[in-house]
């Protein structure tokens, strides 16, 4: 059951998938709302320039139907004559059909906005299988669209009978009417079935633009399985991503180790902890930490110190101090300067004795280091 309920298409789309599916051109279309863009900027073009359009046309109606005896008795002049009456109706239209292609090309913008993909233009041959022709002819979605064409004509064809009912009078006097008033009275009754048609047309367009919205998201959402794979496919496989920790800590540790031998002290608890110091009167604040750890990484660091005859000073609330509240290069707290101000002048003091001799410099004892910063102050005592 749990590996039926992984493959069973349950989760929201994430974004990726959502600019993925964009990216390849699969987004939301309605033609209804296409269609109502293209047939509404149809009306308004007619609307104005309607007495534009009629002038021209009656002209070269007039011109069409203008007997001229050169071209009745010169067949080669009928050709370039139609050819010339073509173009100016051509040119008439122009500004209309520009209307009509600019609003079809850019009505999409509405549900989806801006989008270019070439991808769709791209041949797929699965599109020319007759079995999935026929089994998208027969799905869900196709019983969806065949309904809503049904409903589309009736609702439509309901509303123009309807208009025309309604004028059903109008309707008839127009043939009793002398040709230039029966011309506008036309154009009015046409108008009037036009605006409640597209009313029907904007009905359609409420309903079926956000089905297609849901129909195009309800199409992407994913299984469980898919959102673990793209999961482990933007955030990496959690193993390599293991394997990329351990090499970076590793790394880290190789660089904090060649830090140790130019430290001037190492501060031990003996063998728990292990901080190693360094400090420059010139550009240094205060002493910098350049390498810690505990256990093992402790003795490896006391190990090199004493390969390249760091000093090293047991002084274990300290060392439990500095682990603890300082990280790999960064400056001591203000709280331990007095304690390691000692340690670095105890460490100064060896170096002279190591260099010109004298007498051997006490070590520090009772360093100021205050019972807050101790971790382990509260239990009483301490490893």
């Amino acid at each position: 059951m749990a590996e039926d309920s992984d493959l069973e298409k349950t989760e929201q789309p994430s974004q990726q998938k959502l600019d993925k599916a964009r990216e390849e051109g699969q987004v939301a279309r309605s033609r209804e709302l296409s269609t109502f863009t293209v047939l509404l900027a149809g009306g308004a073009g007619l609307w104005m320039m309607g007495a534009s359009l009629f002038k021209q046309m009656n002209k070269l109606l007039q011109d069409g139907l203008t007997l001229n005896a050169d071209i009745a008795f010169n067949p080669n002049l009928l050709l370039p004559h139609l050819s010339h009456l073509s173009l100016d109706a051509l040119l008439a239209f122009l500004p209309l059909l520009l209307l009509l292609f600019l609003v079809a090309a850019f009505s999409p913008l509405l549900l989806n906005g801006w989008l270019f993909s070439l991808k769709p233009l791209q041949p797929d041959l699965s599109k020319l299988n007759p079995i999935a022709g026929f089994g998208r002819m027969f799905s869900t979605n196709g019983l969806v669209e065949l309904l809503k064409a049904i409903a589309k004509s009736v609702l439509v064809g309901g509303l123009g009978a309807w208009a025309v009912w309604q004028h059903q009078d109008a309707v008839m006097l127009l043939v009793t009417e002398p040709i230039t008033a029966a011309v506008p009275h036309l154009g009015e009754l046409l108008w009037l079935s036009f605006l409640v048609i597209m009313l029907g047309m904007l009905l359609i367009v409420a309903v079926d633009a956000p089905f297609q919205l849901w129909a195009h998201h309800k199409k992407l959402k994913m299984t469980k399985e898919e959102v673990r794979k793209e999961a482990r496919d933007t955030e990496g496989n959690p193993e390599v991503k293991g394997r990329i920790r351990t090499m970076q800590r590793e790394m880290a540790r190789r660089r904090m180790m060649s830090e140790i031998p130019k430290a001037d002290v190492v501060v031990t608890n003996p063998t728990h902890y292990a901080v190693a110091l360094r400090y420059s009167e010139s550009g240094m604040r205060a002493p910098i930490v350049v390498a810690k750890g505990s256990h093992l990484l402790a003795a490896r660091i006391i190990e090199i110190a004493k390969e390249n005859n760091v000093p090293i000073l047991s002084a274990p609330p300290l060392a439990r101090a500095l682990h603890k509240h300082t990280d790999l290069g960064q400056v001591i707290p203000e709280a331990l300067y007095n304690a390691v101000a000692e340690v670095l002048a105890y460490v100064y003091q060896l170096r002279r004795y190591r260099e010109k001799g004298g007498a051997m410099p006490d070590l520090p004892s009772e360093l100021p280091v205050p019972a807050e910063l101790d971790p382990l102050n509260d239990a009483g005592k301490a490893p």
